[in-house]
């Protein structure tokens, strides 16, 4: 028996879904399970990025020994950039219970060096991961070569 005057109420209700994605075919096996503690690591892994005609930029969740336990694609851009924002960034990393986090992110002119945006949005990130409690441990660009910002004392 329905009530007069009754309604339905419907949500959207959020699931976390994972998918597995290969980033390395011919990837070394030392980079199986490893710890991350070194940008050259991230560059092994994510080398083929330099190949890409946009740039992509990917946030890797680590657990608490560093490895990685999710991988996200925050953003395809242009040849010359991509558009990130924190909350896109941090949203996932919340849902999969991230430590830390890696910012990777390709230029696909092959040039390393940092732009002032590259610069300001790696910045702007630590302090956004610094409020919630994720750190960020590095950005690493990937071209011909890779630039740490952790190495050059940026982060």
């Amino acid at each position: 028996m329905e009530e007069v005057g009754s309604k339905i109420i419907r949500l959207r209700c959020l699931r976390a879904i994972y998918e597995r994605q290969v980033v390395r075919e011919d990837a070394p096996a030392y980079l199986d399970g490893r710890r991350y503690t070194a940008p050259a690591q991230v560059y092994e892994l994510f080398r083929d990025l330099s190949k890409e005609a946009k740039e992509h930029f990917l946030c890797l969740h680590l657990d608490g020994k560093n490895r990685i336990v999710c991988l996200d694609r925050v953003s395809v851009g242009s040849m010359n950039q991509s558009i990130v924002h924190p909350r896109e960034v941090f949203k996932t990393a919340i849902l999969s219970s991230a430590a830390a986090v890696l910012l990777v992110h390709n230029h696909p002119t092959g040039c390393t060096e940092p732009s002032p945006e590259d610069k300001e949005v790696t910045l702007r990130l630590a302090e956004v991961g610094a409020l919630i409690g994720i750190r960020v441990l590095d950005h690493v660009i990937v071209g011909e070569g890779y630039y740490s910002f952790t190495e050059h004392g940026l982060l």
